[in-house]
């Protein structure tokens, strides 16, 4: 089988996040039970949850919040198999790495669970101090699992909210919530012009296939590549210029104004009514 070289690979790339993205929007448009609340209810709820996440150090509590996003995602019309892979591709690589330490017993004392390796004396090693045992502990089993269901739960909010709610009608909500008018421009910017230079250079790419005959070194592929990166960058550089002198141009004067078209429902009043009574008694009643 032919394998893709270094450019193909990078079209093939930019090509996916832009299907991912519009895929991921188009959840947003499902009439699921999330998709038909009120945004800013959603805001506020969710944050509620994410700080309910932040302050609990249960296992079963974050666990109870976890399943509840599970429950939701489904409610809401969202495939499992998608929903979990969004968040748990993200957990073992970093979230993993970061908790593996803290179950040994040099890091976290405690009752040992398992003994890995036995050492003829302890080590000292600089500010480091190994006994004689390496062991597992329960204590430190015990923060790994905290830490990581925790991330997941928290990852798992996050992406919950932007699945279920459009990207313009998130940044109204935003905005009707009196969250910073700056910061919100910034997002909504940022975010358009994402896919602006994904399409850029998509279109660079696939300009540079179709004059090219034969096969090219990787080397001369990466080369091209670094070049590319730069010119991207003098391109972002010089359009942020252009589009602040084109919006001067258009009166604007630092304040972004938003349409608000929010109706707060019943259904609104009794998400948050069984958000708020949910974190009280799992997180109030399991302490």
């Amino acid at each position: 089988m032919h394998r893709k070289n270094f450019v193909a690979k990078t079209l093939t790339g930019l090509t996916e996040a832009v299907k991912r993205a519009v895929f991921a929007e188009h959840y947003a448009r499902l009439p699921g039970l999330l998709q038909g609340l009120d945004p800013r209810g959603k805001i506020l709820t969710f944050l509620a949850l994410l700080i309910a996440t932040a302050v609990t150090h249960r296992p079963e509590v974050l666990l109870g919040i976890y399943l509840l996003t599970v429950v939701l995602a489904l409610a809401s019309r969202i495939p499992l198999v998608f929903f979990t892979k969004r968040v748990w591709l993200f957990i073992p690589l970093f979230t993993g790495a970061i908790a593996l330490p803290a179950i040994f017993n040099f890091i976290t004392p405690g009752r040992p669970v398992f003994t890995l390796v036995t050492l003829a004396a302890p080590i000292n090693w600089g500010p480091f101090h190994f006994p004689g045992e390496i062991t597992i502990t329960e204590q430190g089993l015990r923060g790994a699992v905290i830490f990581i269901l925790r991330v997941a739960t928290s990852v798992s909010l996050s992406v919950l909210l932007i699945l279920t709610t459009e990207w313009a009608r998130l940044l109204r909500a935003l905005s009707a919530l009196h969250f910073p008018r700056v910061g919100i421009l910034i997002l909504g910017m940022t975010y358009r012009y994402i896919f602006l230079f994904i399409k850029v250079a998509e279109e660079m790419f696939l300009a540079r296939r179709s004059r090219i005959v034969g096969r090219t070194s990787t080397r001369e592929q990466q080369r091209w590549v670094s070049a590319r990166l730069g010119f991207m960058l003098n391109k972002s550089y010089n359009l942020s210029n252009e589009v602040y002198l084109a919006m001067l141009s258009r009166g604007w004067n630092g304040q972004a104004r938003f349409l608000d078209d929010f109706h707060f429902q019943w259904k609104d009043a009794a998400w948050v009514a069984f958000t708020f009574a949910f974190i009280f008694l799992i997180v109030f009643f399991a302490s």
